[in-house]
């Protein structure tokens, strides 16, 4: 049994002449993040590894995650502007002894991602967390395996 954590970055910022890869995370944004995986924690979820896009305001969302979790990070390129196929691939490639699993991206991919593998359809706001349960031993088997969708959090919930 797996579990996978789809995380979208926290509230960011949209400075004048800025590239969409390097805005970054708002006052709001570098609170919430970190409020959201001391939420988590205090449920009593555990996280084996974290990956995220490499854009600024995943990448700063993942690093305060990691930090509350007291894990490494790595960084994927095939989550910033992802497919649900960019999702899959990158499941594919986690070593099997990874037993939970949080990806941190970006909307529209991530909520689309996320409204396909159950029926319960989110819409993952700014810092929002929605897991599953994946019911196979390893990662490459996910795409064919049982999901059960599990919870989903938003900061309105502390």
């Amino acid at each position: 049994m797996k579990t996978l954590l789809l995380i979208r970055h926290a509230k960011s910022d949209w400075p004048e002449n800025m590239d969409d890869f390097d805005r970054p995370l708002t006052e709001l944004g570098k609170t919430n993040a970190p409020k959201m995986a001391e939420f988590l924690k205090s449920k009593g979820v555990t996280i084996d590894a974290f990956i995220s896009s490499p854009a600024q305001r995943a990448r700063h969302t993942c690093e305060l995650f990691s930090e509350v979790f007291g894990k490494q990070y790595q960084t994927n390129e095939k989550l910033y502007r992802p497919s649900e196929n960019n999702f899959l691939s990158v499941i594919f490639d986690v070593a099997d002894d990874v037993t939970s699993l949080a990806l941190f991206s970006h909307n529209n991919g991530i909520s689309n991602f996320a409204n396909s593998l159950s029926s319960e359809l989110v819409n993952l706001p700014t810092s929002g967390v929605v897991a599953y349960e994946i019911n196979c031993d390893k990662w490459s088997d996910f795409e064919m395996a049982e999901k059960k969708f599990l919870y989903f959090y938003s900061p309105k919930n502390f």
